[in-house]
């Protein structure tokens, strides 16, 4: 068929369609002078805006570190089952997620998942509203004021408000002593340690507000949505579109410093190897960034190196059987992890060749030495964790048991925290700064990352 005649024949649409993201780069570097950037971290972050700057017509490269993308949302394989190193879910309101998989041609899939508490030796749901009028923990008074307390953080729109008291202050004053000390003072030190008495009460605002968020319609039961094939598949998608419209992606490439050469960007590869730039984004956390951006004054780096992080040690569990019907499993008696959650519950067992899957994280700050642990002391304690709990499981359940650690995850929201955030300029005007610190009243999750790289690419270009 000849080219006019491809024009005219109107059953042709989605062929044409297929070229106009095509058209639309070629006509804007046409417009523009096409700016060479390095992205220094292969994450979501720098994936994401590595995709903004190709949209612009601009040269990208991508230096990662690791020998795969991904970072946080990377995956693994784990006895014969491929799936995420950590647990990720999508809900419907994560509309910054959900732009990205439809630009993929990805749908999540979307289930109800239940929720339990595990509390003075025994597991108790709480996914219903029924299910907390029945939590023995708790008189009817704590009840209600409890409720009052999940309405107003789900309700108030101004976080940063919730930013000028201290977490426990706050949770003290609308819950009450015997509440904060018997529900909430458990929860906080699993997801923060002692870093709780430095955290203001936004942290527990962001945390109601998404998990508000993920209730159905009736308020009944809360509303996750999975990736089909895991993250694996998002990124390999991700992958594959970026290469296709010109960007390079290399990875086992570890950068040793960002510095200035002129105008330029020169970056020093720990091969020895140095590379040239017209402009950087570096999206390492901030105390990496102080330690490679050798060029910036030593005010500059010493905030980014002050700012206080947690990291994360998971466990992730392959099993033969199910463990509990919930997705989640709080926990407020003592254990070495901060909860149980049981991916199995929302994922389907087929996408895990039948198996189920369990995480079991544990928050913890930077140098805390369960990251310097060896693997099977950690497995010791972490098994004999979920075995207090589930008093039924042997070493016949157990499939595969493998660790992921990450030692700078999220920034601590201290008091105040959104003053004292890393703006993505610096004094360089072709080096720029985007990482999850700049997430502010909001928890750390893939469509928050996603959004942040949205905004920052919009304040770049």
């Amino acid at each position: 068929m000849c080219l006019w005649a491809a024009h005219r024949d109107r059953r042709q649409p989605r062929n044409l369609q297929s070229l106009r993201p095509l058209l639309r780069r070629v006509a804007r570097r046409a417009r523009r002078t096409v700016t060479r950037y390095a992205v220094v971290g292969g994450g979501m972050l720098g994936l994401t805006l590595a995709l903004h700057l190709a949209d612009e017509g601009h040269e990208v490269e991508i230096l990662e570190a690791s020998d795969r993308i991904g970072g946080l949302a990377a995956g693994w394989t784990l006895g014969d089952t491929s799936w995420d190193r950590f647990y990720h879910v999508t809900l419907e309101s994560d509309t910054n997620t959900r732009a990205i998989l439809d630009r993929l041609g990805i749908v999540p899939i979307s289930a109800s998942a239940e929720t339990g508490v595990f509390a003075e030796g025994k597991l108790y749901p709480i996914t219903t509203n029924i299910d907390f009028l029945r939590f023995p923990m708790l008189s009817l008074a704590d009840k209600f004021r409890f409720g009052l307390t999940i309405l107003r953080g789900a309700y108030a729109r101004d976080g940063e408000a919730f930013e000028q008291i201290p977490v426990e202050t706050w949770l003290t004053r609308w819950s009450g002593k015997r509440t904060f000390e018997r529900f909430w003072l458990p929860l906080l030190r699993s997801k923060l340690g002692d870093a709780y008495r430095d955290t203001s009460a936004a942290f527990i605002w962001a945390t109601i507000q998404r998990l508000y968020a993920a209730r159905s319609e009736r308020g009944n039961q809360e509303r996750f949505g999975y990736i089909p094939g895991g993250y694996v598949r998002v990124l390999a998608a991700l992958s594959d579109h970026l290469t296709s419209g010109g960007v390079a992606i290399r990875t086992g490439i570890r950068v040793d410093s960002v510095g200035t050469s002129g105008d330029a960007i020169e970056i020093k590869l720990d091969s020895g190897q140095t590379e040239t730039y017209d402009r950087a984004i570096v999206t390492a956390a901030g105390p990496l960034a102080s330690r490679i951006c050798v060029d910036l004054p030593d005010q500059e780096r010493q905030a980014l190196a002050d700012l206080p992080y947690l990291g994360v040690v998971c466990a992730s569990v392959l099993l033969r059987r199910q463990l509990s019907p919930y997705y989640v499993t709080n926990l407020v008696d003592p254990a070495p992890f901060t909860g149980v959650i049981e991916m199995s519950n929302l994922v389907d067992p087929a996408e895990l060749n039948g198996n189920h899957l369990v995480y079991l994280p544990k928050y913890v700050r930077p140098d805390d030495p369960l990251f310097d642990q060896d693997d099977e002391t950690i497995r010791r304690e972490f098994i004999d964790g979920l075995t207090a709990i589930h008093p039924d499981l042997t070493g016949a359940d157990i499939v595969a048991f493998q660790i992921a650690r990450a030692r700078y995850v999220m920034a601590i929201p201290t008091i105040s925290y959104s003053k004292r955030i890393p703006p993505f300029s610096t004094s360089n005007p072709n080096l720029f700064l985007v990482n999850s610190a700049q997430i502010v009243n909001g928890t750390l999750n893939v469509n928050e990352t996603v959004g942040l790289a949205n905004r920052a690419a919009a304040d770049i270009l």
